[in-house]
């Protein structure tokens, strides 16, 4: 456990559950309340004050993302920023898995109904991810861009987003839902054109909060269709006429976002900046380990990669014979919160989880047996 950092969260510690919804901090739930109390007072200097916060968080999430303030800007979720990469994209084929999170989903899906971009789905191995060979494998002249998520959210493989962009070249866009990875684990965001990700889970920021980082080819190739008022040059200027999309990546912006999630995001970043990725993950890692270890000692099937470099903060697994509804029960009986679906559970654990979370699923499954 990861001491310094889990001294700033109250979260109880059979919570298992990061990759659905990572609790905030104590520092967040400030940030928010401080801001609210301050738009309670209002006078002439409470909102451009309090709107401050959406620099500080979207200047934190840059160097995070090892980019800067005129390539990120604030999204109010990671599905917002799907969105605008896709529609951004006249026409061509996206790969993208069929295994993926729903929201990857989607937005090329919406392209395809509209006549713009088609999705052509990959199929990854059981057990494994999008790896650089399926996608040579899918490559043809016609594909302009690959859609995949960093962390996949059933097993936790790992995606090598290097390795993805030499498959890939130089001229077909990146495009990486970074959701279940970003904060704990070191990627290398910068093989992306664009890294789309929400906060309300392992940056435990809340939700409504967000981010996207685009690099110069995306600003360069998609078109921003949904920029908004506040997305254009001039944006205080009110003429009646239609302004120019910024020439940044403030051109994803549809209009103000709240302060009041900002102040919550910038408290949630520089926690994660000020403990560091490297320092997290290796703590995640080896909470992961030891449930782990404990799930395969009590008959259970690991259904994510066995490799540690394959994988990120994420145990699926099931055990033979047993209902997960069944074990679920058994597990929320000690304390335990996985998440758990109609063939599997999965465990989620974050660097402020102490070794107790894996002596508690141990006294669980072992009350299976009886």
């Amino acid at each position: 456990m990861l001491t310094s950092y889990a001294a700033h969260f109250d979260t109880p510690a059979g919570y298992l559950d990061f990759a659905r919804f990572g609790p905030p901090s104590r520092d967040a739930v400030a940030a928010t309340a401080r801001a609210l109390e301050e738009s309670a007072r209002a006078d002439h200097t409470t909102v451009d004050g309090l709107m401050r916060a959406e620099t500080v968080a979207r200047d934190t999430a840059a160097r995070l993302a090892g980019s800067d303030g005129r390539h990120t800007v604030l999204l109010p979720n990671a599905s917002t920023g799907l969105f605008h990469a896709a529609l951004g994209i006249r026409e061509g084929v996206v790969l993208t898995p069929s295994t993926d999170f729903p929201a990857n989903h989607y937005p090329w899906r919406r392209t395809a109904d509209l006549g713009r971009a088609t999705p052509r789905w990959l199929d990854p191995a059981p057990g494994e991810g999008v790896t650089p060979d399926l996608v040579r494998a899918a490559l043809t002249d016609d594909v302009v861009a690959v859609s995949v998520s960093a962390v996949d959210f059933r097993t936790g493989f790992r995606v090598d987003l290097a390795a993805l962009r030499e498959a890939i070249g130089p001229d077909r866009l990146l495009i990486v839902d970074a959701i279940q990875a970003f904060g704990v684990a070191a990627m290398d965001w910068a093989a992306a054109d664009v890294v789309v990700a929400g906060g309300q889970k392992w940056l435990r920021a809340g939700w409504a909060t967000g981010f996207a980082v685009l690099s110069d080819r995306a600003l360069e190739s998609l078109e921003p269709v949904l920029t908004g008022w506040t997305g254009v040059e001039d944006v205080g200027v009110f003429d009646g006429v239609e302004h120019p999309p910024s020439p940044d990546a403030r051109r994803w912006s549809i209009t103000n976002l709240s302060p009041v999630t900002a102040a919550a995001f910038a408290a949630a970043l520089e926690l994660v900046e000020q403990h560091t990725v490297a320092a997290i993950e290796a703590a995640v890692a080896e909470r992961i380990t030891e449930l782990t270890e404990v799930v395969v000692a009590h008959g259970g099937r690991v259904l994510s990669p066995a490799d540690p470099g394959r994988r990120a903060g994420i145990l699926s697994f099931t055990l033979p014979d047993r209902d997960p509804a069944v074990v679920a029960k058994a597990l929320h009986a000690e304390g335990v919160t996985p998440t758990v679906r109609a063939d599997s559970l999965r465990f989620s654990p974050h660097a402020s989880t102490p070794p107790e979370a894996a002596e508690r699923v141990a006294a669980a499954l072992s009350s299976l047996r009886n």
